[in-house]
């Protein structure tokens, strides 16, 4: 316990305590009898905390938190948000575990080699990007998912967060954050019809706090490779 709290700056200790107060707080207050939201929750907010040091932990978290996230989303007919994480988000943290695995800091496997893309690198992804919105745009309405328009925008926030991930970019943290603007308006949009969704909403406004940090570290990470 010593290591792990060392591990983390008193900053990062401060945004992972007040984030799992809030998150805790509003179960209690919103809706005490979801568990799954709750620990989905948690692992969510701690997997973001080890993303931002670049430790692949997190990574293997975030596969954990996306199944836990699909069976939520399922339960208020956002089919696009239960599709978007058990079909592309889960799959490619994996691909990004590998990618974090096979490309440490100096051999350190508490750190991932931060790395940057070119200018076709690029091309391709927002190429890709176009395709996949496209392609589920016409799967949500297939499906009469709810609110199609922002959970179409979540897919596209989502793809992106997940490939830069996998390229260990450190834009990949404010792609994630963007995605968070998107979720939460579609989890205030569930919450006018049923209040137990409120702690979804807190959940993801936590989130959003903790990416923001993400990229923030990731840009220190990077300058201090390059400069070693």
């Amino acid at each position: 316990m010593k290591k792990l709290l060392a591990y983390f700056s008193k900053l990062e200790l401060a945004l992972w305590s007040s984030s799992v107060l809030l998150i805790l707080a509003s179960f209690f207050v919103f809706d005490p009898t979801n568990y799954l939201t709750l620990i989905a929750s948690l692992v969510g907010v701690t997997s973001l905390i080890f993303n931002a040091k670049g430790n692949l932990i997190g990574q293997v978290l975030m596969i954990m938190f996306s199944l836990l996230y699909g069976i939520i989303s399922y339960s208020f007919s956002y089919y696009g948000e239960m599709m978007t994480y058990l079909g592309m988000t889960m799959p490619m943290a994996v691909f990004a575990l590998i990618s974090w695995l096979r490309n440490p800091y100096n051999g350190k496997r508490a750190e991932v080699r931060v790395s940057s893309m070119g200018k076709t690198e690029h091309i391709f992804l927002w190429l890709a990007a176009a395709a996949v919105t496209a392609m589920f745009y016409f799967i949500l309405a297939y499906f009469h998912t709810a609110n199609i328009i922002p959970s179409t925008v979540s897919v596209t926030t989502s793809f992106v967060a997940a490939y830069l991930t996998f390229c260990r970019n450190p834009y990949f943290a404010l792609a994630y954050a963007a995605n968070d603007v998107v979720l939460l308006v579609l989890w205030s949009l569930a919450s006018i019809t049923d209040l137990r969704y409120v702690s979804v909403i807190v959940c993801f406004a936590a989130f959003l706090f903790n990416d923001i940090y993400g990229f923030i570290s990731w840009q220190n990470m990077k300058n201090r490779q390059a400069e070693n």
